[in-house]
């Protein structure tokens, strides 16, 4: 019984530094990336779409797509922050 027992906690072991804690830690770190969007930042939505915020509150954004063209989209859909070069 008691193998049985190391074993399960190997396994759950293996799986929490394989697969929980990375998930963790990269949701955090795209938590801190939606808190410091700000006006000018070049993003990537969720679904594709880039743009430049126009204009950004709490929860919401609106991201220029073309010249005459505003979207607004909610902060928990910006996919990633593009680094200009």
């Amino acid at each position: 019984m008691s193998i049985f027992l190391i074993q399960m906690l190997a396994i759950f072991a293996i799986f929490y530094f394989i697969l929980i804690r990375p998930q963790q830690k990269q949701r955090k770190q795209h938590q801190e990336m939606l808190g410091k969007l700000t006006k000018g930042d070049n993003v990537v939505t969720s679904g594709g779409i880039i743009g430049v915020i126009v204009h950004a509150t709490e929860q919401a954004l609106t991201i220029r797509t073309a010249e005459n063209t505003r979207i607004v989209v909610d902060r928990g859909h910006i996919g990633r922050k593009i680094e200009s070069e």
